[in-house]
């Protein structure tokens, strides 16, 4: 059985390591637990993670992130895999500083990776995994602030929020969206 982990972010040094590119942070983590490397294809740098008898495809799209949907889309048809086995990793304005929510569907809240994909796909009802990155900068500067870096506060616990993301992707390929949601979104 296949899934597809994709990781939102954009390429380039200049956005390495900045909030609006924690899903990229999370696949590396993920990668690096198991001593995989990405390798540069079409739309995308991926890697592939053999979990009991599954393989998760990570994928962290060249597209930049407000046309991440060209690279979904092409990884689900190459690999043939079902949008019930697509998983996007996205930061999330809304929630504080590490909070991590799974949903199966739902709205872009105005994220243009997530609008993207859903037009891309035509459908909302694919899964993703918040990773809250918090929301405090003025009025207006909010471009500023996804795109910034993390603090030292934030620094602090990112590991280890980092290393609860990876687990919950496991746990989505393994025991399903419903079992995880259960176990993960109280925490």
């Amino acid at each position: 059985m296949k899934y597809l982990i994709t990781g939102l972010g954009n390429i380039g040094e200049e956005y390495r390591n900045t909030r609006h590119n924690i899903g990229f942070t999370v696949l590396d983590a993920l990668a690096k637990a198991s001593n995989l490397v990405f390798t540069d294809g079409r739309y995308g740098a991926t890697t592939t993670l053999p979990l009991k008898g599954r393989q998760l495809i990570l994928l962290k799209p060249s597209t930049y992130m407000n046309l991440s949907g060209n690279a979904v889309r092409y990884w689900m048809q190459k690999e043939n895999i079902p949008l019930e086995n697509v998983l996007i990793i996205v930061d999330d304005l809304a929630l504080p500083f590490g909070t991590l929510r799974l949903k199966g569907k739902g709205s872009d809240a105005g994220h243009n990776g997530l609008k993207h994909i859903a037009a891309t796909l035509g459908t909302q009802d694919y899964a993703r995994l918040r990773f809250g990155i918090g929301n405090d900068f003025p009025r207006g500067k909010q471009i500023d602030f996804v795109l910034g870096h993390f603090t030292d506060e934030d620094l602090k616990t990112m590991d280890e929020r980092v290393a609860m993301a990876c687990d919950i992707i496991k746990s989505f390929c393994l025991a399903g969206i419903s079992i995880t949601m259960n176990q993960y979104n109280k925490k």
